[in-house]
């Protein structure tokens, strides 16, 4: 059984080993020893504070596999981004040209650089040990920060967004950079990256990157080629954030062209498909033929837990049966208050409650 919980200081040794995992591109865990320990004590101190309004709050999250009791993944949500600044994006601008002379009317796809995702609830580092072999964990892991928020909405903005990695050539380097950032940082990509630290809120960005918008025609073709393209490595979290309820097409990274996904908290699944039950001692009885799905439960209590439970479907119940092996991994007993969240290949069957 995988539970998700926040980080512990018991946690930190293997986020280390984590890190030193070469990972491509940007929008990962922290890198450096100093980084992990920061970004684990500003979480502890996040989930501690008492919060009315979001602020510089980041709530790290990681999977434990409970029979080998190794943390194996990590997911992160920051309150709000740009926080102690501003963050910066591209926006996918298109602009209009007419010549009344020529009778020539057509439209140019442009790049403008914005700050309009300031202020939102951010997803990062969503991080698996064994992503290729993952299974119903992974969308436990992603999901879990979500019915976090969902919990305590007071925590996090009305809007969320996700940076994905964006496409790199097989020398690591991002097309899109070399014919963009390079000519206005005169650094390489992983240089760019190392300097700012995946930071999308430094003062150098707005000094350095162009104001004014950047006709994507004029970009070389391997460039136009790599706007709001993913990086293999972000499949799976990109299949799992659109069947969430997150959309693209609007923002891309700033250095190396990745999509953003965002949405409005009430469009998500976590917040409008989950639904609180009571628990009551496992296991259900299970008509012949009948279809079981996967769910994601939560405790509803100050300590939050998460796990997946495999049942016939809850969507008319008032209880939900949980082994005993789920019910002391969320800490609950039964009459307690859960919250559940259909996952998987699945989900998209049911509709919004």
């Amino acid at each position: 059984m995988y539970v998700v919980r926040p980080v512990e200081r018991a946690d930190i040794g293997t986020l280390e080993a984590m890190a030193a995992v070469s990972m491509p591109g940007v929008h990962t865990l922290p890198r450096t020893r100093e980084g992990v320990h920061a970004a684990v004590e500003r979480s502890i101190a996040s989930f501690a504070a008492k919060v009315d309004i979001p602020s510089e709050e980041s709530y790290l999250f990681v999977l434990e596999d409970l029979r080998r009791r190794e943390v194996v993944g990590t997911a992160i949500i920051h309150a709000s981004a740009g926080s102690n600044g501003t963050y910066f994006a591209f926006r996918n601008d298109v602009i209009q040209q007419v010549s009344r002379d020529l009778n020539i009317s057509h439209s140019v796809h442009a790049l403008t650089l914005c700050s309009e995702l300031t202020a939102y609830s951010q997803l990062s580092g969503f991080f698996l040990t064994h992503r290729e072999r993952a299974g119903v964990e992974a969308a436990l892991l992603s999901r879990a920060r979500l019915l976090y928020a969902m919990l305590a909405p007071h925590r996090f903005g009305d809007r969320f967004f996700v940076p994905l990695a964006g496409r790199l050539d097989h020398e690591g380097q991002s097309p899109f950079w070399n014919a963009l950032g390079r000519k206005f940082f005169k650094m390489d990509f992983l240089e760019a990256e190392r300097l700012i630290e995946g930071a999308r809120n430094r003062t150098l960005i707005v000094e350095l990157m162009p104001h004014y918008p950047v006709y994507v025609p004029l970009l070389p073709g391997d460039a136009q080629a790599a706007l709001g393209q993913i990086h293999p490595s972000g499949q799976l979290a990109f299949d799992l954030l659109t069947q969430e309820g997150f959309e693209a097409d609007e923002y891309i990274d700033i250095f190396d062209g990745g999509p953003i996904l965002q949405a409005h908290k009430n469009a998500l699944r976590s917040f409008c498909g989950s639904q609180r039950l009571k628990v009551a001692n496992g296991g259900a009885p299970v008509e012949d033929g009948q279809e079981l799905v996967d769910y994601a439960v939560a405790s509803t209590a100050q300590s939050f837990r998460a796990v997946t439970v495999r049942c016939a479907p809850l969507e008319c119940a008032q209880n939900v049966h949980l082994p005993r092996e789920a019910q002391q991994a969320l800490g609950v007993t039964p009459g307690d208050e859960v919250v559940c969240l259909r996952i998987g290949s699945n989900e998209g069957d049911a509709a919004c409650l």
